[in-house]
Order: structure tokens, then sequence, then C-alpha cells
């Protein structure tokens, strides 16, 4: 029987929801920080990923005792920007800034600096700045290699078998992520041996992340975008065993043009990451073949962490790992935003297909819809 999820993100469950990491005895204990303001930029509320992703921070801050301040800025870098500057201007104690572009906030975090005010950068890296405190993130080189991994392990590959080859290709985020190049890279590389032995063919061509970038990581735009490599490369009736898309939203589009426009009659495997709703639901009906997800409760709860020992006025080092519920590494030598390294806590990722499906439900966050036929969101 085909089964169904539900997200759920409603104030009152995730409350409830809390228990099952450690994070919420530190919410009900936490002394009363109502004085202390949390200034918190996501990006934009057209992804599933970022509505979540601001709902869970604000939810844990307020729950520990903070005021939040919540902005999105709907993928508008001049609105990020002035967001930004309007916190410094109320005088937040602290910035947790999922940036639009990478590379546009360096003026108005130099304000933030000279106000003292600390920045951690969540998810994505920000660039070229030296405001930047700290960086909270996933695995984000391990999501394309779980992708990758994917492929490898369901065809079977053998780098000492080359009688079978596949055709693939590939389409990446967006050139303003700086998360992108890493879930490209990941797969790429992983799979890169297969492509030169030619077990693995890319018949577009397209083989950097140049040539597959999806800007806004946009559906609409990978949806085009795929439709006409099917045209121009598909339509003779070659066969796509292999779509790597780095994350759901590009898959959506790819997974549509694939419906619509593949003139084979084999089911290409679908990769995706972040683990939306309506990808779940291709994934319940086989049109899509797994998605890489994070647990952005998860990651919200060591920003938590992270910014009151930054609040109280500690250097967290690995030493935080020690009081995370969650499995996380704390990371000094890999990310390097143009002004040097900054020290990174990095969850870690996993893969989801239909056959594991409970486990998403048995972080709590999800549960199974009553008539098992669809999928309902009860996100506000």
């Amino acid at each position: 029987m085909k089964k169904a999820l539900s997200i759920l993100l409603s104030a009152s469950l995730l409350a409830g929801v809390m228990t099952s990491f450690a994070f919420a005895e530190e919410a009900e204990t936490a002394a009363d920080h109502s004085d202390q303001t949390i200034g918190i930029a996501m990006p934009t509320k057209s992804l599933e990923r970022w509505n979540r992703d601001g709902e869970y921070l604000k939810e844990q801050f307020e729950e520990a005792g903070y005021s939040v301040q919540l902005k999105y800025s709907d993928n508008d870098i001049e609105q990020q920007n002035n967001d930004i500057s309007n916190m410094i201007a109320d005088g937040v104690d602290l910035l947790i800034i999922a940036a639009i572009d990478g590379e546009s906030l360096t003026q108005t975090l130099a304000d933030a600096k000279d106000a003292e005010i600390p920045v951690i950068a969540y998810d994505r890296l920000i660039m070229e700045t030296d405001a930047i405190s700290y960086y909270v993130s996933f695995d984000n080189y391990t999501v394309g290699v779980l992708q990758g991994q994917f492929v490898i392990d369901s065809l079977g590959l053998d780098i000492d078998n080359t009688e079978d080859s596949y055709n693939i290709e590939f389409t990446a985020g967006d050139p303003a992520d700086n998360n992108a190049g890493y879930f490209f890279n990941g797969a790429y590389d992983t799979l890169e041996p297969f492509i030169e032995a030619g077990i693995l063919n890319i018949p577009s061509g397209k083989t950097s992340f140049e040539q597959v970038a999806t800007p806004a990581w946009s559906t609409d735009t990978a949806l085009e975008n795929f439709q006409n490599t099917l045209a121009s490369y598909y339509s003779d009736g070659t066969v796509l065993d292999i779509a790597l898309c780095s994350n759901d939203s590009t898959a959506l589009g790819v997974a549509q043009a694939i419906q619509s426009d593949y003139a084979g009659d084999n089911t290409p495997i679908v990769t995706g990451q972040d683990g939306d709703i309506a990808n779940l639901q291709n994934i319940v009906d086989g049109i899509q073949t797994m998605t890489v997800y994070k647990n952005v409760s998860d990651e919200a709860g060591v920003t938590l962490v992270l910014a009151e020992a930054i609040l109280e006025g500690e250097t967290p080092d690995e030493g935080l790992l020690e009081e995370l519920d969650a499995e996380a590494a704390f990371d000094t030598e890999s990310y390097d935003n143009g002004t040097g390294i900054i020290p990174s806590y990095l969850l870690v990722p996993w893969t989801v297909t239909v056959d594991n499906l409970e486990d998403l439900v048995e972080t709590g966050l999800y549960e199974w819809d009553e008539d098992e036929k669809y999928l309902v969101s009860t996100a506000k």
C-alpha cells in the first residue's frame, strides 16, 4: 500500500516534538532572555524548506526566552540587505543569516561588526566578510556524495565492468548559493571514475556546474532547461537512466519534464534534497527515486546552543558538541569565505527512499496521513 506523509510544523506540535531532542530541556529551564533579541534573516518563503527553517529557529529561540525578529526577503538581495540593516539599527544582540547571495552582504555586515553584533551564517556560507563568527550547516559535500553513491548502488556500477553503460544528466543549483557547488562537486566527484571509464555517459556534454546551474533553485527554470535537454539529446529515442538533481525544487521541474517530454518508456532515477512534501509524494508515487534529508529542526537546535554560548561570552569550539543531541562535527579547515576559515558546525544528512520513509515519521516531524493516499502539509 502506498503511504503518504504530512509534515507537522505547527507551533503547538513543534513544542511537543522538541522533547525528542536535548534542546527541549534547555528551553524549559532557560532564564528570561526577553531583553535580548535575535535577528533572523531568511532568503524567501517561496521554497518550503526556508519556511521550515525560519519557523523552527523562531520557535526554539522564543522557547528559550529570547525576543525574535524574523525576516523573509523574497529572494531580493537589496531587500535582505535592508532587512539586516534595520535589525542592526534596532540593536539586535545576534544575527542569524541565510544569505540569498553569499557575496552581497559585505558592507551591511561590516556595519554589524562595527556594532559588535555577532553573526552566524546559517546553512549558506557568507563570503568576503570578516564579520562572520560561525557557520552552521550540513556537510554539503556529503549531500552530493550520497546522491552519487545512491546511483552507484542502485545500478550496481562496477568500475571493472564496462560492458554496461548508462546515460546521466545533471541539474545543479543557484550560482549565488555557496552550497550549490559543494552539492554538485560531491555528486560529480563520486561518479567521475565511472564517467571517465565510459560506464556513465552524458549525452548533452554538460559536465560543469556552470552549464547545469539553476538560478534561485527555480522549479520552472529546471523544467525549461531539462525540456531543452530532452529535446536536443533524447528525442531520437536515446535512453535517459539518471537525472541527478541537487535539490527537491529542481527535481520537481526535472521530473515534470520527464513526464511530459521524455520519449523513453523507462523510469529514470531522479535524485533530490530537502524532503519537501511534494517530492516525498513523488517518491511514494515512483516519480522521484530519492531525496537527501536534512533535519532542519536539528540545525535550528544547534544554532540555538551556539548562539547561547556566544551571548554568554564564550568562544565555542569542539567542546560544544557535547551539548548537542544531533550528530554533528566541528570543522576548522573546510570553509574559507575569502577572509579566512570560518569555524563550522556541520550536521549529518541521510538518504530517504520509499523503503525508509518510516524513518521520517520517527523524527516526530512527519506523520502518516489517515487515508494513506496523499500528502497534506499542516504548516502555517
